[in-house]
């Protein structure tokens, strides 16, 4: 029978066993099989469509006679965003949305964060009650909100019109100079409690010593909150910004809605509404390089407020 001597066990450390293995790579391998869901679904439900949409706004489909003919696609190039950028509608759809965003942001984050500051005082009562009120308009499903505003904008049963009326004021919130308002104030509504819980959560990571320390130097309430809260929430203002900027440029529920009952919300009001009703005739290739579109826009948007954030030190 062979023995080992002391020699072959120097020689041969590991003789008898499996090599080590390096521990970085079982760490990878772990990372990687418990990634590979998320990365499938991730590219199945998100980078696919993409790909597929950027895909088929490159082509067109020509149809022969009034449309009931054989079809054929044919290779457009770049044809299609030049008849998206030449449509008028579709472009004025962008501008309604942009001029909605510059006024109703600034005035729902501003209502979030006066909200969310009022929740964080010392002197406030009841804070979990107030806190559900705030988010309860959040939690009502969009279509729900939509079709509970569009009863409560219609001339005919508004509470607000006939109030108006009664003190001599004939008010039409559906009338073409004010549905945007309306639709500005459906969305503050519906989505100011949900940008207040975002501010107020980072409000209670302050350190209580801040706080402490300002009142102590002789701030009062509303100079701590201008001072040392909001310059302490401004990762969150940002959050919030940004998440507002995508939500604008997607507005679908509220003019969708109204639509059944004011004349003047028409088909191609906001730029996925357009978007809808190219598909809705189906012309995919077409509604395909709107969601581009729409899609690079909101990049550019989103992200050149951030950038811009970071250059100016506005919210840094």
């Amino acid at each position: 029978m062979a023995t080992r001597t002391p020699g072959d066990a120097l020689a041969h450390p590991i003789a008898g066993s499996a090599a080590k293995r390096n521990p970085g790579r079982g760490h990878t391998r772990s990372a990687v099989l418990f990634l590979a869901p998320f990365g499938l679904l991730f590219t199945a439900m998100l980078l696919a469509p993409i790909g597929y949409a950027v895909y088929q706004s490159f082509f067109r489909t020509n149809r022969s006679g009034l449309g009931l003919g054989p079809s054929t696609t044919v290779f457009a190039g770049f044809d299609n965003y030049v008849t998206a950028l030449h449509d008028s509608r579709f472009m004025s759809s962008f501008l309604r949305v942009f001029t909605l965003g510059i006024v109703q942001v600034p005035v729902m984050l501003g209502l979030a964060l006066l909200l969310a500051l009022l929740l964080d005082s010392r002197g406030a009562v009841f804070k979990k009650v107030f806190r559900q009120i705030y988010f309860l308009p959040y939690a009502l499903p969009g279509v729900i909100a939509a079709i509970m505003w569009s009863f409560l904008y219609a001339p005919s049963v508004s509470p607000f019109t006939a109030a108006l009326r009664h003190v001599g004021l004939e008010v039409n919130f559906l009338s073409d100079d004010l549905v945007l308002a309306s639709i500005g104030n459906m969305m503050t509504w519906a989505w100011t409690g949900f940008n207040m819980l975002i501010i107020y959560s980072a409000l209670q990571a302050i350190p209580g010593e801040l706080t402490e320390a300002a009142v102590m130097d002789g701030c009062s309430g509303w100079r701590v909150a201008w001072h040392v809260k909001i310059p302490a929430v401004r990762p969150a203002l940002i959050l919030t910004t940004v998440f507002s900027i995508i939500g604008t440029a997607q507005l679908f529920n509220e003019p969708a809605v109204l639509s059944q009952v004011a004349p003047t919300v028409s088909p191609t009001y906001t730029p996925i509404l357009a978007t809808q009703q190219s598909a809705d005739i189906n012309n995919y290739n077409y509604a395909a390089t709107q969601s581009v579109i729409l899609a690079l826009l909101t990049f550019v948007l989103s992200f050149g407020f951030l950038k811009f954030t970071q250059r100016k030190g506005t919210f840094a």
